[in-house]
Parts: C-alpha cells; structure tokens; sequence
C-alpha cells in the first residue's frame, strides 16, 4: 500500500521540545525581545527557524531575525543542556522496518547542519533514504520539501505516507496529495491533528511499525 514513510524528525522521531522552549526562550531574552511562553514556542516547533521567529515576534526585523538565529544555534548547539532523547522504542523500530526493505525518509523543520548533527549523534542517518530541511526548500507546510523527496525517490504522493506531530506536519502531506499520520505524543495537542483526517493515530513507535508492517508493500516482494 506504501512505498515510502517520511518522518517529521522534532516530536516525532526525538523528543526535543523542551530545549527547544528553552533555546528560543534565552535567545529572545538576550536580545530584548520579549518573554516567549512555552505554549507559543511549542506552536512553532516545526517551522523553519525564520519562519518561527516570526510568527513569534510578529514586529521582528530582519536584522533581528538574523540575530535570534545565531542566538537560538547558541544554546540549542551547546549552551543549552535541556536533555533530549530519542522517543521510546524509535531506535528499535527504525532498524527494524530499515531491515525489512522499508524505504524512509525526513521532512523536518530542522536546518542541514541541525540535522545533519543529530544524525550523527542518534547514529540514524544510515535508515533514511534522503531528507529535506527547512533551509534548503520551502518550510512547512508548503508541500515543497515533499514533491522534491518524491521526485528523487521516484514514488507516487499516493504511494507516501507522511508522519508527524503538528498541524504543519499533516497540513503539508495532504497539500502533497498524501496520507498523513499522527503521533499523539508530540508538540501540537491530538485535537489539532484530527482535521486532517489522519489514517492513523499512533501513541508509540511499536504501535506504528506494527501498523506499518501489516499494510507496507515491499517493492521486492511485489
């Protein structure tokens, strides 16, 4: 039925929320900016980092935005050591549907070098086939970033299935023509997710590969 998943990558594959709040909450500090909630970042979380800053600050210059990007890299890269972790079971499940034939994919809000960083840190880059970041396409959930995964994969919107935690996530595949999953325990509130009309409401990586598994075409088998 699929022939390739794409992965949002913060509050889907890792759990980063939380230094991400953090990073942006003392980069806005640093600069006078002004008191971000948690609740606003966390709205945010999934967008390309100009378009987030932003919709946070909606009066921001550009100069500003530079500014925070550079502040945000600071702690988020280093400064900041608000742990983060790979969801329960993702590491297990990856391999295990990367064994089986299952081709994979990223679409993440995420910069190259951000990405790039946490492959290498999570040791996962090996199960992805390709990924598109923010700064190289369009941000989400423009459904740029997955027509170009598509057309290097040479699979079918209708052959893809995209998976994530916020509205961005499912916006952008059903712009893309693609079934969409949700991940109940990411950024954005359930409420949020079910109008998009998800074929799937998963709470962990075991549920999803199952799930996977059980409607998944291998193109070797077919």
């Amino acid at each position: 039925m699929y022939k390739l998943l794409i992965f949002d990558w913060d509050g889907t594959v890792i759990d980063s929320a939380a230094r991400i709040v953090s990073s942006m909450q003392a980069a806005a500090r640093d600069l006078d900016l002004g008191e971000l909630t948690d609740e606003a970042v966390r709205n945010i979380i999934g967008l390309g980092l100009p378009e987030a800053i932003r919709e946070l600050i909606p009066m921001v210059t550009d100069e500003e935005i530079q500014a925070m990007r550079e502040r945000y890299g600071h702690y988020y890269l280093g400064a900041d050591d608000t742990p983060t972790h790979l969801f329960p079971g993702a590491q297990h499940s990856l391999d295990r549907m990367h064994n089986k034939g299952i081709r994979m994919a990223v679409a993440t809000g995420k910069s190259r070098k951000g990405l790039d960083r946490v492959f290498a840190e999570t040791g996962l880059a090996y199960v992805f086939e390709t990924s598109r970041c923010a700064d190289e396409t369009t941000s989400k959930p423009d459904p740029h970033m997955l027509e170009e995964i598509l057309a290097e994969t040479g699979v079918k919107a209708s052959e893809a299935l995209m998976i994530g935690d916020t509205e961005y996530d499912l916006e952008m595949g059903r712009r893309a023509g693609m079934d969409v999953i949700a991940v109940s325990y990411g950024a954005h509130h359930l409420d949020r997710l079910m109008k998009y009309d998800p074929v799937l409401v998963v709470h962990n990586f075991p549920e999803l590969e199952a799930w996977i598994e059980s409607r998944y075409t291998l193109e070797e088998t077919v």
